[in-house]
């Protein structure tokens, strides 16, 4: 786990810290709608870490400025965006307070470096807030490969599979079937269960949880709701769901992963349901 760093679970995500956020950074794109100078700043920060991967903050200020007097002025510039400042006794947040950067020490050489790089709640923010094209999606998914091992990890192998469909990472990070999994119920497939068990497997995790832990989490999400379909055509569906399980056919590590989890979640409704029996008198 990175220095200094706490965050918890896709449910702390979604109820607190996207709340928070986007209140004080923005919920669309500075390129999209005119900001403050303040969260201009901070989206071209997360831009700069999402497409480049972990960096020092002079690294960062050399991406736009190349003489030294421009570049250590910008430099502290960053430093107040991440750890945030304090005026007349009133403090701003920084990106590092709420959870979207995290921090490591990385030896250099004989010099030890402060490098800073998107956490996983960070991701997901630039994934649904920054209008990212697929260029650039693509570019952070190689950049966060060992972040999100089962996503990021696995991109160009599931582009080769899902092509366009790949991409759905962006609705997601919106949320959206955390917070409505009832949309869940039209599908024969059984996704509202295993989404529903995904919460309840991590709910004692809301306020800290593991960056191994979150990655498995958001991931087993990732792979459920690409069963939802994305269109009501009947031969469609079928197409999308062939695509599915090719994903795993292909993919031993993968497919031990994965239905090791389906498993868990089939013994925790089974057990739920032989004590059910129980209780009949």
């Amino acid at each position: 786990m990175p220095e200094n760093t706490t965050f918890g679970n896709l449910q702390s995500y979604r109820n607190y810290t996207q709340p928070t956020v986007k209140r004080l950074f923005g919920d669309t794109s500075f390129r999209k709608k005119r900001k403050s100078k303040h969260q201009e700043n901070v989206h071209k920060l997360l831009e700069a870490l999402a497409l480049h991967g972990s960096m020092t903050t002079w690294e960062i200020a050399q991406l736009h400025y190349s003489d030294i007097p421009a570049i250590r002025t910008r430099e502290k510039e960053l430093r107040r965006l991440l750890v945030g400042r304090k005026d007349r006794g009133k403090k701003s947040l920084g990106v590092l307070d709420v959870g979207l950067v995290v921090s490591e020490k990385i030896k250099i050489k004989q010099n030890i470096s402060n490098y800073y790089r998107l956490s996983l709640h960070g991701i997901l923010y630039c994934l649904d807030i920054l209008g990212f094209r697929k260029k650039d999606v693509d570019a952070m998914a190689h950049n966060y490969e060992k972040t999100l091992p089962m996503v990021f990890g696995k991109w160009g192998y599931l582009k080769s599979i899902l092509d366009n469909d790949v991409y759905r990472i962006q609705i997601l990070a919106e949320g959206l079937f955390l917070d409505n999994i009832h949309i869940t119920k039209i599908s024969k497939i059984p996704i509202f269960e295993i989404i529903t068990y995904l919460n309840v497997k991590y709910q004692n995790y809301y306020e800290s949880i593991s960056e191994k832990d979150l990655a498995d989490q958001i991931s087993y999400w990732f792979y459920t709701t690409l069963l939802i379909h994305s269109t009501m055509n009947r031969k469609m569906e079928k197409t999308e769901l062939e695509k599915w399980k090719k994903i795993f056919a292909n993919d031993k590590k993968l497919k031990r992963w994965f239905f090791g989890f389906v498993k868990e979640t089939s013994k925790f409704y089974s057990d739920r349901f032989d004590y059910l029996k129980i209780l009949e008198p």
